[in-house]
């Protein structure tokens, strides 16, 4: 499995390095870096990795996917590759097969519901679709009153207005009007629509940990290099002390992301133990979001506000993540009126076993 998952990473990262720097991309307003970038990972199979041979995909681990989505976040990618990840695992649960090419996932928040209609069409909006503007498909939850039902829906058929996040990234609104879908199945027993929401949750943990991690490098680097009063800022104490906080919430997300990984990975089934895991992972990484951005920026000063440094390409994606499939007063409440229901007689049994 480890040596699974370092060869799935060193490929990623090495398309990433090669097609996908950051600079570069800051710089090319064209997009003309996009096109060439899908391509090698489509290549790879690294966009259906979740999805089996059987299925069309390349049939990777789980882990192996969630490392190839922490790696993304390490170079800030501004295409749908966690997200066409994301809607390859939703129609295998359901065993559909995936088609090539740019998908995304509906609904990405709680508030939202797609109602599947008794004529076997979908109905409902959903707000704040990461990509949607450019994907062919859109893997879609929907619910009747038997339950919920996975579906394939060709995105043309879809009304969608254009929105962009925090980081000028597509995040639209896909409205379904009776929308007949290209395949649809039950999902399977026990899945729920906190199951979508928490592995969405944790894909983004993973992506926020990722780019932090990258925030800490670029001002370790650049508070060595800036010098004023004759010598290197970082050799001051309070810019020392802002590095070493900016540590701590690197080190936290990824603990905590990292952890509910695994324990997906690991366990199948979206029981409580996968919920305040997964949970607690959105709730950590969206705090050191908010903490970690603003740290790197005031270590940078001024140089860090302007469009011309790529800071602002890790920083504000962080930040615009944190609110995708449930923001972290979302999760936290969930997470305490399950706590609160399980009792507290349960709740150090619980928090010991993980």
């Amino acid at each position: 499995m480890a040596e699974a998952e370092n060869i799935v990473v060193a490929t990623a990262e090495r398309i990433f390095a090669d097609l996908a720097d950051p600079q570069t991309i800051n710089h090319d307003k064209d997009g003309r870096w996009s096109a060439p970038l899908w391509q090698a990972l489509s290549d790879a199979g690294l966009p259906l990795a979740w999805v089996s041979d059987a299925l069309g995909g390349a049939g990777a681990d789980v882990a192996d996917g969630f490392a190839i989505i922490n790696a993304a976040g390490r170079f800030a990618l501004p295409v749908p590759l966690a997200e066409t990840l994301l809607a390859g695992w939703l129609l295998q649960q359901a065993g559909i097969a995936a088609p090539e090419g740019p998908m995304t996932i509906a609904p990405a928040s709680p508030r939202d519901r797609i109602a599947l209609n008794a004529d076997g069409t979908l109905s409902g909006r959903a707000r704040g679709v990461p990509f949607a503007t450019g994907a062919g498909h859109i893997a879609v939850l929907a619910q009747d009153d038997d339950g919920l039902s996975i579906a394939l829906v060709d995105a043309a058929r879809l009304r969608i207005d254009k929105g962009l996040s925090l980081a000028n990234d597509p995040s639209d609104t896909v409205t379904f009007e009776k929308v007949t879908p290209h395949a649809i199945s039950r999902a399977p027993a026990g899945f729920d629509k906190d199951s979508l929401m928490l592995m969405g949750g944790v894909v983004r943990s993973l992506q926020i940990a990722g780019a932090l991690d990258q925030l800490l490098e670029i001002s370790v680097r650049y508070a060595g290099e800036r010098v004023a009063f004759e010598k290197p800022i970082g050799k001051f104490q309070a810019v020392q002390h802002n590095l070493a906080r900016l540590a701590g919430e690197c080190a936290a997300a990824g603990a905590a992301a990292t952890s509910a990984a695994d324990a997906i990975a690991r366990g199948g089934a979206f029981d409580d133990a996968i919920f305040l895991e997964a949970a607690s992972a959105k709730i950590r990484s969206a705090e050191a979001a908010e903490k970690g951005a603003a740290i790197a920026h005031q270590v940078h000063g001024a140089i860090g506000f302007t469009t011309e440094h790529i800071l602002h390409r890790f920083s504000l994606r962080a930040l615009a993540w944190r609110d995708d499939f449930g923001s972290e007063s979302h999760w936290a409440v969930a997470l305490g009126q399950r706590v609160a229901a399980r009792g507290a007689d349960e709740l150090w049994p619980l928090v010991a076993s993980r």
